[in-house]
C-alpha cells in the first residue's frame, strides 16, 4: 500500500531543490574533458552499455514497475540525433529513464556538475554519458562542441529543463526556452518524455513514461523564435501528460500560499 501524502513548502518554482543528496560541486573549467578518448570510449562500452543498461532495466522493472507509452515515435528518428526533454521528479529512476527510451542508441545527459563530483562515482559518470554544465567560456566552447559532435554522430541528448529534483511532484514546473537553444540551432528533432506516477502493489509507485514528438524547429523562423516553438509546444506536451499523474506522494504548495 502506497504512503500518505507529505506536504513539502517552497518559495520559488525556478530555484528550490529538494534532493537529499550534499555534494560539493567541482569547478567545470576549461581542463575538463567532454568526450575523452580512447579510455573514455572504453569505460563507454563497459560501464553504459554492459553494466548499466541491464542494471537501468532491472531496477526501473522492479522498483517501479517501469512502462512506456507511444515510444514508436522514437523510430521516426533513427538515422539522425535528437534531444529528450523530461520532467525532473526522481533522484534515480531520471538518470536511467533515458536510456529505456533510447535504446539502442546511446544517450548523453545534461547534468549540474554534482553529478561528476562524487568521490567514486563521480569518475564514471562521464563514462554513463554525464554533460556537466561548464563554469566559464573556454569550457563552454568545450561543451558546446561536445553536443554538436554527438548530435553529429546520431546520438541521443536528454535534457531535464526543470534542473531542480523535485521528487514525485505531479506537475510540471515554469522553465524558460534556454534548453531549446542546442536542438534549434542544430536543426535536428525534439521529444518530450513526461514521468507519471501510478498505484501499484508496495510502497513504491508505478512509473509510466510518456513520449510526445517529434517537434521539429521550424527553419523559416530565427534562431531564438525556433528555441521559443520548441518549448512550447515541449511544455504544453508534458503538461497535458502529467494530468494522467494518478498518485500525489508528496503535495507541494507555496509558502505565500499558506
Amino acid at each position: 500500500m502506497l504512503e500518505k501524502t507529505n506536504v513539502i513548502y517552497f518559495e520559488n518554482e525556478l530555484e528550490d531543490e529538494f534532493s537529499r543528496a550534499q555534494i560539493t560541486p567541482k569547478k567545470i573549467d576549461k581542463d575538463y574533458c567532454y568526450l575523452g578518448g580512447l579510455g573514455r570510449r572504453l569505460g563507454r562500452l563497459f560501464f553504459y552499455h554492459i553494466l548499466a543498461k541491464p542494471i537501468a532495466f532491472l531496477y526501473l522493472k522492479i522498483k517501479y514497475g517501469h512502462r512506456t507509452v507511444n515510444r514508436n515515435v522514437l523510430k521516426e528518428v533513427k538515422k539522425t540525433g535528437f534531444f529528450l526533454y523530461g520532467n525532473h521528479t526522481n533522484p534515480i529512476a531520471d538518470a536511467l529513464v533515458p536510456t529505456m527510451l533510447s535504446h539502442p542508441i546511446g544517450v548523453y545527459v545534461i547534468v549540474h556538475a554534482n553529478n561528476v563530483s562524487m568521490p567514486v562515482l563521480g569518475k564514471i559518470t562521464p563514462s554513463l554519458g554525464a554533460l556537466p554544465l561548464p563554469d566559464d567560456i573556454v569550457a563552454a566552447r568545450n561543451f558546446n562542441f561536445a553536443i554538436e559532435t554527438l548530435i553529429e554522430n546520431k546520438k541521443c541528448i536528454a535534457i531535464y529543463p526543470e534542473a531542480h529534483i523535485w521528487p514525485y511532484y505531479t506537475g510540471i514546473r515554469n522553465y524558460g526556452d534556454n534548453a531549446f537553444r542546442y536542438p534549434a540551432k542544430a536543426n535536428v528533432p525534439v521529444f518530450s518524455f513526461t514521468n507519471t506516477y501510478h498505484k501499484k502493489l508496495g510502497k513504491t509507485p508505478r512509473i509510466i513514461t510518456y513520449i510526445d514528438g517529434p517537434f521539429y524547429p521550424d527553419e523559416s523562423c530565427s534562431l531564438g523564435e525556433r528555441r521559443k516553438k520548441l518549448h512550447e509546444q515541449v511544455i504544453l506536451s508534458m503538461r497535458n501528460n502529467a494530468k494522467k499523474n494518478t498518485v500525489e506522494l508528496i503535495k507541494y504548495v507555496k509558502k505565500e500560499d499558506v
